[in-house]
């Protein structure tokens, strides 16, 4: 069987992020999406490319290594898709507003604010669109999320929550060549990415495909994270279904929510995420790519949505979504929006917006260089990016050094193990090392103003490391 450029380039070097657009790019049914052994979607090489390829496989994919000058980032896609931003930022890209809110009826049944949703049902009613690709829960037991198209506000509410869950575009894009009409599509940073390097490939999806909904993502998780927190709540790994990952409280904060899933007798289970520990900061069970990423805010979606994690915003119960408008169609929506009463919403500032993703710039963006270096130190490329420099003080890189260990101890712990009581015990001293250099660095940063506190810190210190 001849050899493929995305498996030896991207999937062989440990890039590959599951978007599953190489499979539809290809066009030979040469590639065939299929969960990796430590539960992350993957290409695999099924039939021979034949000596027709032209490595359109490579030319989609988030992450290849050598793309071409125009799409070389996510800075120069935008130049060519976001003609309606005139604002631009170092740290969130091109975009004409930024905002805080929710929308009124959406709100209590949806992820966060709710604001994806209210923004899908507008373009449908405008019938800009015709229909939505979005996550839905799945067909089959085995495939408990996959994308799916949906041309009623009915059909989509069904997709109206958040998927921790690995999913794939693969074969989606049949359906839009197929179908009469026009799409929008949801998805987080690097799928939108592949998106719009498969419209710059083919036209017909650039004509298609009419809007994207971004949403701001803590890194991409193995299905081992779905099964972890299904035997958290005491069900079996092998039994558990529907799970449902965002559980809200509207009588205590955002951050305070659930995770719940059906045993085998179709009971609900459910556990606080606060009892689990940190699933985001420490990196259990992400993606090696996202390592790579320094997209934070989904540059390249017409709308981009995440968590409003600050004040007074995070102690709702019900959430609260930080909005970045990126064309003058999401920018009149979200005005109409306001303008209704079906939206409450404030203009929020830029600075405000970083400080509300403050872990996710402080990690795609301060810590990339040095990750970069370490890759390339083994002599592995890594795709163009535009936060190269390393710039960390010795205890930032320790820190990161610890997350990149613990990313990857989880899924070989976890493949073993399949069981959260051993997991948890096999883990804990690699998360108590990242605890307390991470507690360290507060310390640092808050008291390393005056020798009088650096003394303090010193005790902080000492006690944190014993």
């Amino acid at each position: 069987m001849s050899s493929c450029k995305v498996i030896e380039q991207v999937v062989d070097k440990g890039l590959c992020i599951g978007c599953g657009l190489c499979v539809s790019a290809c066009g030979n049914d040469t590639l065939k999406m299929e969960l990796s052994d430590h539960g992350f979607l993957e290409p695999r090489h099924v039939n021979s490319c034949g000596s027709s390829c032209k490595g359109n496989c490579l030319s989609v994919c988030p992450f290849n290594p050598e793309p071409d000058d125009d799409v070389r980032t996510e800075t120069e896609l935008a130049n060519t898709f976001l003609n309606d931003s005139k604002k631009q930022s170092d740290s969130i890209g091109k975009y004409i507003n930024t905002y805080a809110g929710f929308s009124n009826e959406h709100r209590a049944n949806s992820s966060s604010g709710g604001i994806a949703t209210f923004t899908l049902i507008e373009l449908l009613k405008r019938k800009e669109i015709d229909y939505v690709i979005s996550v839905k829960e799945g067909a089959s037991q085995n495939a408990h999320y996959e994308y799916a198209i949906s041309s009623t506000e009915q059909e989509l509410l069904q997709g109206a929550k958040t998927r921790y869950y690995p999913v794939t575009l693969a074969g989606v894009f049949d359906k839009v060549k197929e179908l009469e009409g026009n799409f929008a599509i949801v998805g987080v940073p690097c799928f939108i990415k592949s998106i719009r390097l498969a419209q710059k490939v083919e036209p017909i999806l650039k004509s298609k495909i009419k809007f994207l909904v971004g949403i701001i993502c803590g890194g991409v998780k193995s299905t081992f994270f779905t099964e972890y927190l299904a035997s958290k709540t005491g069900v079996s790994v092998s039994e558990y279904s529907k799970p449902e990952f965002r559980i809200k409280d509207e009588n205590s904060s955002a951050s305070d929510y659930s995770f719940g899933c059906l045993d085998k007798n179709s009971q609900q289970n459910t556990i606080k995420m606060k009892m689990v520990g940190d699933m985001w900061g420490t990196g259990l069970f992400k993606s090696n790519a996202c390592d790579f990423c320094d997209d934070v805010s989904v540059e390249l979606a017409d709308i981009s949505l995440g968590d409003a994690w600050i004040e007074p915003y995070r102690s709702e119960g019900l959430g609260t979504n930080v909005i970045v408008t990126r064309s003058q169609l999401a920018e009149d929506i979200i005005c109409k929006g306001i303008e209704t009463n079906k939206l409450t919403i404030e203009e929020l500032p830029v600075d405000r917006f970083i400080e509300s993703q403050r872990g996710g710039f402080n990690h795609r963006h301060n810590g990339l260089g040095f990750r970069i270096n370490k890759r390339r130190s083994k002599g592995l490329s890594v795709p163009p990016k535009r936060f190269e420099d390393d710039n960390l003080t010795f205890l930032l890189k320790l820190i990161h050094l610890m997350r990149m260990k613990v990313r990857k101890k989880s899924l070989v712990v976890w493949k073993r193990t399949k069981n959260a009581e051993q997991f948890d015990k096999e883990m804990r001293f690699s998360l108590n090392v990242l605890k307390k250099l991470t507690k360290l660095n507060q310390y640092q940063k808050r008291y390393s103003e005056s020798g009088a506190i650096k003394a303090l810190v010193m005790r902080k210190v000492n006690k944190v490391l014993k």
